[in-house]
């Protein structure tokens, strides 16, 4: 016997569903981005992991994956283009010859650099346009969504339960 869901709900999703919107937000964001930076072969995500790079000492695998909110299998596998474009090296580390460091290399930094402007320019003018000139608000509801915790995962499995 099946059970359908009723079409109302499937509307109810589309119009309420903060996951849906957030999505579709973040693809439409990707895609903008992706677009500025076509010229300098990186997609919005491979920038992102370069600046994550960009510190004044090599960090490892975990705090740059944290940042990124990815695993770390997936963060290995996004190196792996830039490893082959020799933008990032990973290396041993020297005080622990079981961790492995995030080296954005010379050439890697200066495509970074020569990406910037581009990417400031794009932000600003979708800043500007979007939000009226301030993203203050958005970026705080963001980090909020960000950072959903376990805690909200435990309301989720008691409503269920």
């Amino acid at each position: 016997m099946s059970i359908n869901v009723p079409f109302s709900t499937t509307l109810e999703v589309r119009d309420t569903c903060l996951c849906l919107h957030a999505q579709r937000a973040a693809r439409a964001l990707a895609r903008y981005f992706d677009d500025a930076l076509r010229p300098y072969n990186l997609t919005n995500g491979q920038f992102s992991l370069l600046m994550a790079l960009n510190r004044p000492k090599p960090p490892s695998i975990a705090p740059v994956a944290q940042l990124l909110a990815m695993d770390r299998t997936t963060l290995t596998a996004a190196l792996k283009p830039l490893q082959k474009n020799a933008l990032v090296e990973i290396v041993p580390d020297p005080s622990d010859r079981r961790s492995r460091l995030l080296l954005l290399t010379p050439k890697g930094s200066a495509l970074l650099a020569a990406a910037v402007p581009v990417w400031r320019a794009t932000h600003a003018e979708l800043e500007n346009t979007l939000l009226n000139g301030n993203g203050d608000l958005l970026r705080a509801m963001l980090c909020d969504l960000g950072n959903v915790s376990h805690a909200t995962q435990k309301v989720k499995h008691e409503i269920v339960s």
